[in-house]
């Protein structure tokens, strides 16, 4: 198998624009009557083929009024009694944002870290990781690339916090106890759209991305397509990236019947990007190395190639009863080299095992649901009744060799690639070693009473895991597992007034999880087996807050989490249960005419039988602040900063990463071009001050590996709207 090769995206995409019918350009949206004053969509189709649309966005137009809470559909924040938060197109736009980690960015429940080994990247939501392959897209899991998510790809990033296996059901990755994330797709808006965008950042890296959409003269049809190409030297000496991506967003709004599909393309290769470093047991955390020059090797790389699709469809049977059903697919391919640093001296010197690996993935999955709204007496009812299922089968191989390079991460040399002497499977021809069968079926009864300021969220989830262990060389079953249990949820949510809600919420989530071959440097006597599914139980209580310009929220949590790990015996099963006490602070919007403000604080006690849990900061917090210029109403000013407190690498808290604050700045300023053209101009220095920081410490259970903080980075990028 050979993805490092890749096709012109833009080319293709313009190929297919030109297919597109006469039938489907608005008339409607005239440039002419169109505003510069702010490059906003909105957005009339939603991409879930829902009757409501895509909700509206919040003033400052940084995050939206509602969003999508699993099996419940579409929620406006105010009302439902869950916790999460909806970043918008804008937002991720004006941030010349890459990628769902660097959205993510901006939420203080949330830190961006690595995958074990890999560098795929983790979601790290109230201390506990969610793997971007167990994101939802439109609801559905596994049909997003696994390791990287490309921005072009985004209408809104959907932030859950807190467990939500009966929402959602159980992530097939065996992540997403803390929280989730969902990813909607875009959609045409109401006017016609044409863009082109290019950019530069430090190093070289170029962009050039299209985005084009419209809608039939009567609204009801709808495409969007969009494309890009992100290739060249980043910001890190030695490293290089490329990307390519294409995607194609179909809708149809009918009276009763609506429809939407989904096709989408990625290619995403890293070379000599910066790897994953584990800190040596018992040694003090050293200070980060440089971030501008990569300790990779030359010949480490990794690259990702997945074509995805999904359909869905709504139908209204009468007024009070509508169903739908949704079918997604995915195809990924991927291969890599990796050699991650193991420190063992205060000097920085290290060993690393080469390991290369190629894996192919295959995805199924679907949903079918029905929804009904009734009363009893004064009781007002909305019932909703889903099921769903998921196939996921993956093929592995690996070969590598146990401490083959040798170098230092203050002062990194070029190694030759060494020899394999240890393998499983063929490189080129990777067998079947894992399978995984999900199905379930939920009941949710959301009542309202009190003339709708009490709401009762009832509901359960009946859940079965079926997971399958191959060995890598023979084919034959290593282990079984299939099981199935019920999740319950309790959701009460009171409207005080019309501008602050009280909620509370009990629920769980469901996790699944392999014994892996290695905990550290300690082999696992029983690798590959498939430990029973266990649940974490959580609680919470908040209060919300909206008025027409500004928004918030405060809210306190607590949950506990079976954690597993190495036995006396060398035997990987759970030992005991992590404990998180949360408490959470968040403020969006308009704090004054010119003023958008997006940020806030959140406390965590993560407790680990007695310590604290590996990679769970005590206290991080962000603000973001945009200031339209009064006297130059074309520009806007924006700034963000991130602070992150220290955290621990090993659990027995004897190895303490330091505490880090990164500073963001940014402009965005608009240039009526004539003949109804707009330019658009973004500059943003990310790391203003430039600094060299352990951005994370683990991200896959029970792995305390750090990963190094980007360096300053300047981003230019230009957008023509037509």
């Amino acid at each position: 198998m050979n993805v490092r090769q890749g096709p012109s995206l833009l080319s293709i995409s313009i190929a297919l624009l030109s297919t597109v019918p006469g039938a489907v350009i608005a008339q409607e949206g005239a440039a002419s009557q169109r505003t510069f004053s702010a490059p906003t969509l909105e957005v009339q189709a939603s991409a879930d083929a829902s009757e409501e649309g895509l909700s509206p966005a919040f003033a400052g137009g940084q995050v939206a009024e509602g969003g999508r809470v699993g099996l419940l559909g579409n929620q406006d924040v105010m009302e439902t009694p869950y916790n999460f938060t909806n970043y918008t197109e804008l937002l991720i736009e004006d941030q010349q944002a890459a990628s769902v980690g660097d959205v993510l960015l901006n939420d203080p429940a949330v830190r961006v870290a690595r995958g074990f080994g890999n560098f795929q990247q983790v979601y790290l939501v109230r201390g506990l990781p969610v793997f971007s392959d167990d994101m939802t897209y439109n609801g559905l899991y596994g049909l997003l690339p696994r390791q990287y998510l490309a921005s072009e790809f985004i209408q809104r990033v959907q932030v859950f916090r807190g467990a939500n296996t009966f929402l959602k059901g159980a992530a097939p990755g065996g992540s997403g106890l803390g929280g989730a994330v969902n990813v909607v797709p875009k959609r045409a808006p109401n006017h016609p759209l044409t863009q082109v965008t290019t950019g530069v950042q430090s190093g070289g890296q170029a962009y050039a991305a299209a985005d084009v959409a419209r809608r039939s003269e009567d609204g009801r049809y709808g495409v969007r397509v969009n494309a890009a190409r992100r290739d060249g030297d980043t910001a890190v000496d030695g490293e290089s990236r490329e990307l390519s991506m294409t995607h194609i967003g179909l809708d149809y709004q009918g009276e009763d019947l609506r429809l939407s599909a989904d096709l989408g393309y990625q290619d995403h290769l890293m070379d000599a990007s910066q790897p994953n470093i584990t800190i040596k047991s018992g040694l003090a955390i050293p200070d980060a190395p440089d971030a501008s020059e990569s300790i990779g090797q030359p010949w480490t790389y990794s690259e990702s190639e997945d074509v995805f699709g999904t359909v869905r469809g709504e139908y209204d049977f009468n007024e009070a009863i509508n169903g739908w059903l949704a079918f997604g697919l995915r195809q990924g391919e991927e291969e890599a080299s990796f050699a991650n640093p193991k420190v063992d001296n205060p000097n920085g010197d290290y060993k690393a095992n080469l390991f290369d690996n190629t894996r192919e993935d295959t995805v199924k999955t679907g949903e079918m649901g029905l929804r009904t709204n009734f009363k009893t007496g004064s009781i007002g009812h909305e019932v909703t009744l889903v099921g769903s299922v998921h196939d996921f089968e993956s093929k592995n191989a690996y070969a590598g060799v146990q401490d083959g390079v040798s170098s230092n991460i203050y002062a990194p040399t070029s190694e030759p690639k060494p020899a394999y002497n240890y393998s499983g499977g063929e490189l080129g021809n990777p067998g079947l070693t894992i399978k995984k069968h999900l199905e379930s079926i939920a009941l949710a009864d959301q009542l309202s009473l009190m003339d709708e300021r009490l709401l009762i969220t009832l509901g359960a989830r009946h859940q079965r895991i079926e997971n399958y262990s191959y060995d890598y060389n023979t084919g034959a079953e290593n282990t079984e597992y299939d099981d199935s249990f019920i999740t319950p949820t309790l959701g009460v949510l009171y409207k005080l007034s019309q501008t602050i809600s009280t909620y509370a919420n009990y629920i769980e989530g469901v996790d699944t999880e392999n014994a892996p071959s290695f905990v550290g440097n300690q082999a696992v006597a029983n690798p590959g087996e498939a430990l029973e599914p266990y649940t974490t139980n959580q609680s919470e209580l908040g209060i919300k807050y909206e008025s027409n310009s500004l928004g918030g929220n405060v809210s306190i949590y607590r949950s506990e989490k079976p954690t597993a790990g190495l036995d006396n015996n060398s035997i990987y099963r759970v030992l005991y249960d992590q404990s998180n006490t949360g408490l959470e602070l968040s403020g969006y919007g308009k704090a004054t005419q010119n003023l958008t403000l997006l940020g806030g604080v959140s406390f965590l006690d993560a407790d680990a039988d007695g310590n604290e849990a590996i990679g769970s900061p005590d206290t991080q917090a962000n603000l973001n602040l945009k200031y339209d210029v009064p006297a130059l109403p074309d520009l806007a000013l924006d700034s963000r900063l991130i602070y992150t407190s220290s955290q621990y690498a090993d659990s027995n808290n004897q190895q303490k990463v330091p505490s880090w604050t990164r500073l963001d700045i940014g402009a965005r300023y608009l240039v009526p071009m004539g003949d109804d053209r707009l330019l658009t101009v973004r500059a943003r220095v990310e790391n203003v001050a430039d600094h060299d920081y352990w951005a994370s410490a683990g991200g896959y259970p029970g792995q305390g590996y750090l990963t190094v903080g980007a360096p300053r980075t300047f981003m230019l990028s230009a957008t023509v709207d037509f």
